[in-house]
């Protein structure tokens, strides 16, 4: 192997298909990657490798893989398609958008994004360069998926906070900043099982290993409940009712840090009064869980110190999603642990760097105010949702694919879908996304391989690179890290090369001042005082410096605040516990508990007609989302779309453990293969969402079986949070189990 060269790297997708961070090493031989292993001197996951990026080789060379541009040639879903040129895929775009806009306006075209891959930075650019306002995770029911979580972040805190496992920190746990968690509440989260968001989930068993002890709350048994000390099993979407039921323990039994209280919070009397309307009986009654068990989790959490809350996707999807949130924040803020060593510690981008616009802030810094505030008046929801309004840059997906149907207040035209799977991931009411998308003049996909989505709707097919076949840059909190291309596959270009073309079509005036991708990095790298070139030699990454980017205790030095003064950077200066910026926009400025839309509560008589409720997101190792059925490694150790069901409730149902059944409610019914397991809830089931199989037919009406397997059809919609995000019930839905009749079907 001596002709073999070593590249370490940093991953960021497509590939892997995750949020990034990780230090990987390419061996390269002949222009071919042919082995990833982690990178030990990586400071972010210190040599650790996930299966989906160990599966590297079989990902970039996969006989399926799209290498070269695709223009349809039959009818939309056929499945009929003819290799063209870079150069004519590229002014068939240009042509088709650029009619859409001059008929239509630039509102008219949406750009639809999905999660992972460093997409946020390469789609808003080319969104705003071409005039549109519309950027979304289009299907996503309320964006619930980290976003109601940040927005109730920037609202009551002015940031955004994270465990603190010491990943700010070059030597991490070595590092004698940093001190270990007493506690780690995980909320609606398996981290083993998966890396959220810039944080890798082992981190919380390496603080276990050196003696963190775990509060989990979760409605499911995982390998994290069996080790917690607590475990709050509570009923699904119930998370804001249990997070003020402790909050009533802590404020009543004064095992709040009053210093911090006393000097960095707002409205602490009113969060008393609100929290006197969730005693402990009443909260036991609403989550299921004994009253008993919440005091104790909650006064074990309060008398630890340090403590910190991880937290997961379960908070966004519950029904006032932003209200949870703001819930699980006056936890921590009440206790004392922000920004400091083992807390919830204040995450900013490392250097300052912003490639991925998280806020309205950052949208402005990288696009001027006077742009910004242009769109946002056309911007879909932002009329409506004072959150949407104010709140990151996307547009509201419920109201946005309404809009398709109802070509009001005004008309959409064209979709370019990037990094996103709309049928066969994310949209709730797949089958409506699917009518209203199918109406469209022009659709581009931007991805890897052949899906539901572009095989139904794709008028053009543009193949996008992997993480080892681009350039590009990652300045999500820390470290700030370059990714070197060292291969190619086809030709495949990667997003930011793809959309930097594009840009320069529709926007020539605005583009004059970058000659290449690479100045468009240097100047979004400035703030940090080196170029791409400059970090790349510096071995790819770079750890923040002292100051607004690093921990701890920011807030009392005066760095988090443009005033240069103490404080949070919020209107009054403090955490707002009551907040005034939710009041501002005519929301609660308490948090407070609805219930579920569909539950045993609330509709009983359809609980009566299904008496399951469903659990559906559940995160794999195997598989990112909709990604990676067809890559052998990783199907061979999930070949089918399983459904967890507990031994009570499945022999209520007279169901046997690999049977093929129907989940079912009235928006229709999708294929399950039986898992018996005491992991739920007698009153649940949990199903991963993502599931079409590549290995069936493309061309309608099969679409890789998306209408069998696709449990997203069975997900209503709309019904987000009043802030206009969070709030999608894919954590709640109502079903019930039937068996398939015809038994030529059991083979799934």
């Amino acid at each position: 192997m001596s002709d073999t060269k070593l590249f370490k790297t940093v991953t960021w997708s497509a590939g892997p298909g995750c949020h990034g961070g990780c230090g990987q090493k390419l061996y390269v031989r002949d222009g071919k990657v042919v082995k990833v292993e982690g990178d030990e001197d990586n400071p972010f996951n210190q040599g650790r490798s996930c299966p989906r990026v160990l599966a590297m080789t079989q990902y970039m060379y996969h006989p399926d893989r799209i290498t070269q541009p695709l223009k349809r040639v039959g009818k939309r879903g056929e499945g009929k398609f003819e290799p063209i040129s870079w150069d004519e895929a590229f002014d068939i775009c240009e042509k088709k958008m650029k009619i859409i806009r001059g008929e239509y306006g630039a509102e008219a075209m949406i750009f639809a994004q999905g999660t992972g891959r460093d997409i946020g930075g390469p789609i808003s650019f080319l969104t705003y360069s071409y005039g549109s306002p519309n950027w979304a995770q289009l299907g996503l029911s309320g964006q619930s998926c980290y976003t109601p979580r940040l927005g109730a972040m920037k609202a009551v805190m002015g940031d955004f906070t994270v465990t603190d496992c010491s990943q700010f920190l070059e030597k991490r746990y070595e590092d004698p900043a940093w001190q270990r968690p007493e506690v780690i509440m995980v909320w609606g989260q398996d981290p083993a099982n998966g890396c959220p968001d810039a944080f890798m989930g082992h981190w919380v068993v390496d603080c276990m290993r050196m003696g963190t002890k775990i509060i989990s709350v979760d409605p499911r048994q995982t390998w994290m409940t069996t080790r917690a000390e607590h475990h709050l099993q509570l009923r699904p979407g119930t998370d804001a009712a249990l997070a003020l039921g402790m909050l009533n323990v802590i404020i009543n039994k004064d095992l709040y840090d009053a210093d911090f209280v006393r000097n960095w919070t707002h409205g602490f009397a009113k969060l008393r009064e609100r929290v006197q309307e969730y005693p402990l009986d009443k909260v036991a009654a609403i989550t299921g869980v004994p009253a008993e068990s919440i005091e104790a989790a909650a006064t074990f959490y309060a008398k630890s110190k340090p403590a910190a809350v991880h937290w997961g996707v379960p908070v966004d999807m519950s029904p006032e999603g932003t209200s949870v949130a703001h819930a699980i924040i006056c936890l921590w803020s009440v206790t004392g642990n922000i920004d400091v060593p083992g807390g919830n510690v204040i995450a900013r981008p490392s250097h300052g760097v912003s490639s991925y616009p998280y806020s309205t802030e950052e949208l402005v810094e990288l696009y001027g105010e006077e742009l910004v505030q242009k769109l946002t008046k056309k911007r879909i929801g932002a009329d409506v949702y004072p959150m949407v309004k104010n709140f990151r840059g996307w547009a509201q997906p419920d109201m946005a694919i309404d809009q398709i149907n109802s070509g009001k207040p005004y008309p959409i035209k064209g979709a370019w879908i990037q990094t996103a799977n709309i049928l066969g991931g994310q949209a709730a009411r797949a089958r409506l996304h699917y009518d209203a998308l199918k109406k469209l003049d022009f659709v581009v996909v931007v991805d890897l391989f052949h899906n539901p989505t572009s095989m139904a709707l794709a008028d053009i097919f543009l193949p996008a690179a992997t993480f080892a076949e681009k350039d590009s840059f990652r300045a999500w909190w820390a470290p700030l890290a370059v990714i070197k291309k060292r291969v190619q596959v086809g030709e495949c270009k990667s997003d930011w090369e793809i959309n930097f073309e594009m840009a320069k079509r529709f926007n020539p005036e605005g583009m004059q001042r970058w000659n290449s991708v690479e100045d468009l990095f240097n100047e979004r790298l400035a703030s940090s005082g080196m170029t791409f070139k400059e970090i790349q030699d510096k071995g790819g990454w770079v750890m923040p410096e002292e100051g607004p980017c690093k921990p701890y205790l920011r807030h009392e030095r005066g760095q988090l605040r443009k005033d240069g003064s103490p404080g949070f950077q919020t209107e009054s200066g403090k955490v707002e516990l009551y907040c005034t910026t939710y009041e501002s926009w005519g929301l609660d400025p308490l948090p407070h508990y609805v219930e579920p839309p569909q539950s045993p509560t609330a509709t009983p008589e359809l609980f009566a007609k299904y008496p399951l409720i469903m659990i559906t997101g559940a995160r794999s190792q195997l598989f990112f989302h909709s990604e990676h059925r067809g890559i052998p490694w990783l199907r061979e150790k999930e070949p089918d779309p399983l459904v967890q069901v507990h031994p009570d409730t499945a022999r209520k149902f007279n169901i046997y453990d690999g049977e093929w059944i129907h989940i079912k409610n009235d928006m229709g019914k999708v294929k399950r293969k039986v898992k018996i397991t005491r992991k739920v809830h007698p009153e649940n089931i949990q199903t991963l969402h993502g599931w079409w199989l590549p290995e069936l037919k493309g061309p309608e009406p099969d679409l890789f079986g998306v209408w069998d397997y696709q449990i997203n059809q069975l997900i209503p919609g709309p019904q987000c949070s009043t802030s206009g995000f969070g709030g999608g019930q894919y954590k709640t839905t109502l079903v019930t189990l039937e068996k398939i009749g015809n038994m030529g079907e059991n083979n799934g």
